[in-house]
């Protein structure tokens, strides 16, 4: 009588793919949520007002401008005076133009201080105007109820 081999045969998946997705995942999401705080500063304290509601839609190509109390802008990591953004502004409009977007379609989203003058934010609207940008967002706390 002849003896019949057994043969072990056990199936493992590999699980390198799945490694490498999740890591792809995990950088993903990193990345993404670092560009999401980018735009916000503690610094800047938004106005609060009962009035304010999110906006309906996503804003098209949107630009922050955070606004401080002092009148400089904080823009890429650099605290700017309000005259000094005519070239960063520009570079902002040729990137556009170059992805085939006119600046009058970009949404430009000021976040300024509570107690930035109204003057200021005018003067900062002006010159983004100069620039071609015409749609602006201009950013405050919800409340239920406004302040006396």
């Amino acid at each position: 009588m002849a003896k019949r081999k057994k043969f072990d045969v056990t199936a493992e998946g590999d699980m390198t793919p799945m490694i490498d997705m999740t890591f792809q995942l995990i950088a993903f999401f990193m990345v993404l949520l670092n560009f999401g705080e980018a735009e916000h500063t503690e610094e800047i304290k938004l106005p609060k007002s009962a009035l304010a509601k999110p906006p309906d839609a996503p804003l098209v190509s949107p630009l922050v401008l955070n606004l401080t109390d002092q009148g400089t802008v904080l823009f890429n990591g650099e605290y700017l005076p309000i005259k000094a953004l005519r070239q960063p502004l520009a570079v902002e409009k040729a990137l556009l133009q170059a992805s085939n977007k006119s600046p009058a379609d970009a949404t430009v989203v000021i976040r300024a201080h509570r107690d930035t003058p109204a003057g200021v934010v005018q003067e900062l609207i002006q010159e983004c105007q100069d620039n071609s940008f015409e749609r602006f967002a201009l950013r405050v706390l919800q409340s239920q109820e406004t302040e006396p």
